[in-house]
């Protein structure tokens, strides 16, 4: 059925509508080589990295894909990841890649978890490259935390204040923990505040772009 629908509604890019594939080659080059990015409440925890700054091709792609239903996007952005996580400092033989969790609501709007899904895509494209990945959603949110799209940095640290969960398993001692955006940083530091008490270390927080 989606071959069938290709053929008879073309996929456009979701950054500048040429034809012929969800994010076409020349939008695709946004995506460039690791950049680390310094923001507070992640400085002396963990290194931070992003793969763009969130302006243009790079938020125009992000947004298609978070919040107008471009589902389709999930295989290119994960793509975009899988090439650059063998260019970190010290990169990881046989990553464990850690999603940061969405909002239950935000979830069922977008069709489930956007970032593990991009997270599980990245995988695939680093275990056909002979670097087998694995994806562990470790992470939930309580139901009580708020959209954080225009909260202060320190309304981001109350919004997560004690209500980032582990979920309950067996996970490798040692992980990537991946995003969208790198906002204020206070996601990534009370995820990786939590992972670290629960014996869980962070080596690098990897982020399709920075806002700011």
């Amino acid at each position: 059925m989606s071959k069938l629908l290709d053929l008879l509604i073309p996929a456009r890019c979701a950054s500048c509508g040429a034809p012929g594939a969800p994010c076409c080659a020349t939008c695709r080059t946004v995506w460039g080589s690791l950049s680390e990015i310094t923001r507070a409440p992640t400085i002396g925890l963990v290194p931070v990295y992003a793969l763009a700054r969130y302006a243009d091709e790079a938020r125009r792609l992000i947004l298609a894909y978070k919040e107008r239903g471009r589902r389709d996007l999930a295989p290119s952005l994960g793509e975009a990841l899988a090439e650059a996580l063998p260019h970190l400092p010290e990169p990881e033989a046989s990553p464990c890649l850690v999603p940061v969790p969405s909002r239950r609501s935000a979830s069922r709007v977008r069709g489930g978890p956007h970032v593990q899904r991009m997270a599980e895509e990245c995988a695939k494209v680093l275990a056909s490259k002979g670097n087998p990945a694995t994806v562990a959603p470790a992470l939930k949110l309580d139901a009580g935390v708020r959209d954080a799209a225009r909260l202060t940095r320190a309304e981001r640290a109350v919004n997560l204040d004690g209500r980032i969960r582990l979920v309950p398993g067996v996970w490798p001692a040692r992980v990537i923990l991946l995003d969208d955006v790198i906002t204020t940083g206070a996601t990534a530091a009370a995820c990786t505040r939590l992972l670290d008490i629960s014996g869980i270390h962070v080596s690098a927080v990897v982020a399709l772009a920075a806002a700011g």
